[in-house]
């Protein structure tokens, strides 16, 4: 196994703040020449090699913290992280792309409360940020505005419903275990991503009766079928 074949540690932190209209989220428009470029994304990042120990939840802790103060200036304690969720791609043979081999990067996702103090982009990694409303970033996606990855649109999806921030962390902290999110592909028209839970999980027959845990990759509008 080569080391672009690798699971990539990596982590990543949903800013969020109350609002007239609602919890706000910030977004970033990444460089279109690095990792998911050009698509908007949550402030975060790889894990690095002196963050790296036996506790791989410790050490996306600490990434998280430094990728928000490195990529938007905004400092936020560990303490202040709920674990959200946890990503992993679909397998290195599913996802080779013209340039070779894609990285994979298995994400622990975090929601904090903004801190005090301005945001501040170096404009090199990241090029734009805003902030928004999930359903807001979800509109936009589908009007074509702006690019999304599946896992940054599902945690939208989830946060949509929550009225506050606080009603979002404590969601986020009861909830045992932690969701995660393996990644298989079930289908290509439209494409189709199912996780554990989906009765077509480990048969990947996308005709299987079952529960559903899956997103449809519609080009006219992504849909999340989630019984669960």
């Amino acid at each position: 196994m080569t080391d672009r074949e690798e699971l990539i540690a990596a982590a990543t932190v949903l800013l969020v703040r109350d609002a007239d209209r609602g919890v706000e989220i910030l977004m970033l428009r990444r460089n279109s020449k690095i990792a998911f470029g050009g698509m908007w994304v949550f402030p975060g990042g790889r894990v690095d090699p002196d963050e790296l120990g036996p506790d791989e939840l410790e050490a996306a802790r600490k990434a998280a913290v430094r990728e928000t103060q490195e990529e938007v200036g905004l400092a936020i304690h560990s303490d202040d992280l709920v674990t959200w969720s946890h990503w992993q791609p679909p397998a290195a043979a599913e996802m080779v792309a013209k340039g070779g081999l894609l990285r994979r990067f298995s994400t622990w996702f975090f929601i904090a409360p903004a801190p005090e103090g301005e945001v501040a982009i170096d404009h090199g990694e990241i090029h734009e940020a805003l902030w928004l409303t999930p359903r807001e970033a979800m509109d936009k996606h589908a009007a074509g505005l702006i690019e999304l990855v599946p896992p940054t649109w599902i945690t939208l999806h989830q946060l949509a419903p929550h009225a506050t921030v606080a009603e979002a962390q404590t969601w986020a902290s009861t909830r045992r275990p932690t969701p995660r999110f393996w990644t298989r592909r079930l289908a290509k028209d439209p494409i189709t991503l199912v996780w554990h839970g989906d009765a077509a999980y480990e048969s990947l027959d996308p005709a299987l009766a079952g529960p559903r845990n899956r997103l449809l990759l519609h080009p006219t509008g992504w849909i999340y079928e989630n019984d669960r």
